[in-house]
């Protein structure tokens, strides 16, 4: 199936496979709402996949994108779950992205009893919500719009203490709490552009193209893909614009020849290299759920979502591959659409396909490899 983008924040199944709609009909599967409605021909009516109403045999069901189509065939609206209006799932989308937008432009922190008020629901239930879509909970959604506002009054040359109070923290000392694991450093280091920092680097030229492996004192910090080394450098000193950057073929030779024989025969062998990872903590999970895909295996971002038990954050699981800075080690490139597709890959979706075909055939060759004969 593939999916396509729709009006109100929605999403529906372009091409319907008939068997994925009767599940979700089956199942009164409220996450499809939206995506698909049901005719019955007996009744004359279309229903929206959670529909209440008594399961009809599938003999008598029709499936159509949208409610228009539905009654461009001759239907009528279920006066039971009244498809041609939004879903709840499409009215608790809403009403999340004006939280979201709440918290992004008040000059002052908004409290988990505002944000309710303001969308019109209670706290549990807004809390509940904002979770299951957004993939974080508000308290967590704010702290890290404040450290990015934080950072980017930082990266403009404005003093700590002015941009600390500009990014919404009460006090400094609040901001230095918790910047260490949403910036990666302290506000002052940040300010400085990662000043006082080492980081060691070395590239290579790959069959896939340059690779560039970026060091801390903790461990790998960046892994990245380009068409040349010097472009790869660049970005680098683009994102510790003021640490210090040495090239280290020497010393880091035995760690990129780790990197170059994965990439010969990818998933043949394991990366154990330790790795200095910063992000979020919803970031942290869903970096986490794509290093336990298995070399040559795909997993949708609705399959990610769903094993961190929050279905409804598959955008938010999307743009967590998205930002991920250390390619490989952990394997964006196996996160997939729903439907096989290939979505948008940090380093250029070509690669993202020739990685998966390499897998594969290492995964394939693996168990002739062990018994030859």
């Amino acid at each position: 199936m593939t999916e396509t983008p729709v009006q109100n924040g929605g999403r529906r199944l372009e091409k319907l496979d008939p068997a994925t709609c009767w599940a979700a009909l089956c199942a009164r599967d409220a996450r499809y709402d939206g995506r698909f409605v049901y005719t019955v021909k007996t009744t004359g009516v279309y229903c929206r996949p959670s529909c209440r109403s008594r399961l009809p045999r599938f003999e008598n069901v029709t499936f159509f994108p949208t409610p228009a189509e539905a009654e461009k065939a001759g239907f009528r609206p279920c006066k039971r779950c009244r498809p041609a209006e939004p879903s709840p799932v499409e009215r608790h989308r809403r009403a999340i992205e004006r939280a979201c937008a709440l918290i992004r432009d008040a000059e002052a922190a908004l409290d988990l009893s505002q944000l309710a008020a303001a969308v019109g629901m209670s706290r549990h239930h807004f809390h509940r919500v904002f979770t299951e879509i957004v993939g974080s909970t508000p308290g967590a959604y704010l702290r890290t719009h404040r450290l990015r506002r934080l950072a980017t009054e930082l990266e403009s040359g404005v003093p700590v203490a002015e941009a600390v109070y500009a990014a919404g923290f009460t006090s400094s000392s609040r901001a230095y709490a918790a910047a260490p694991g949403g910036l990666g450093m302290t506000p002052g280091a940040r300010r400085r552009g990662g000043a006082g920092q080492i980081i060691r680097y070395a590239t290579a030229r790959t069959w896939i193209g340059w690779v560039i492996l970026a060091v801390s004192a903790r461990g790998v910090c960046a892994v990245a893909f380009g068409d040349e080394p010097e472009s790869l450098v660049a970005d680098l000193r683009r994102r510790f614009a003021s640490a210090t950057l040495i090239e280290d073929r020497k010393d880091l030779h035995s760690w990129m020849q780790k990197l170059v024989d994965y990439l010969a025969a990818p998933g043949a062998r394991a990366l154990d290299l330790p790795l200095d990872i910063q992000g979020t903590a919803f970031q942290a999970r869903v970096w986490q759920a794509l290093r336990k895909i298995p070399p040559g295996q795909t997993v949708s971002y609705a399959d990610i979502a769903a094993a961190l038990g929050q279905p409804n954050a598959v955008r938010a699981v999307a743009r967590a591959c998205a930002s991920n800075p250390i390619a490989l080690f952990i394997p964006c490139h196996r996160a997939v659409r729903s439907d096989g597709g290939l979505a948008g890959y940090r380093w250029g979706v070509e690669r993202k396909r020739a990685l998966l075909a390499a897998e594969k055939r290492s995964a394939e060759e693996a168990p002739k490899k062990k018994n030859p004969g």
